[in-house]
């Protein structure tokens, strides 16, 4: 397998890979649709509400926070996560932008 060459492409376009990615997997997409829904940090109930092994569910959250889109925090034995609201409404921009590049054209190139 070739490596991505990731040095190659822009910091924006690397980002936008990155959260791509990220968004990807649907367990990563559920437990995002999750914390929006209860709208508060969540310990221990995300192995029941999706529905997969804690090991997993530990890894899609590392991939989440990796990217800085939820936030945890300890609080006894457990790690509590929720939403990170600032680094969500940047990754909103950065995404819009990208998505929204094809609106300014006129006309129909081809």
């Amino acid at each position: 397998m070739g490596l991505a060459k990731t040095e190659m492409f822009s910091d924006q376009q690397n980002e936008i890979a990155l959260i791509a990615k990220v968004f990807g997997h649907p367990a990563r997409v559920s437990i995002l649709q999750h914390l929006f829904k209860i709208n508060s940090c969540v310990c221990g109930d995300l192995v029941l509400e999706i529905g997969l092994a804690q090991p997993t569910i530990s890894q899609h959250l590392k991939e989440l926070k990796h990217l800085g889109l939820i936030k945890g925090s300890v609080e006894g034995t457990s790690v509590c996560y929720c939403i990170d609201k600032k680094n969500w409404a940047a990754m909103k921009k950065v995404m819009n932008e990208f998505l929204n590049q094809d609106l300014s054209q006129k006309q129909d190139c081809c």
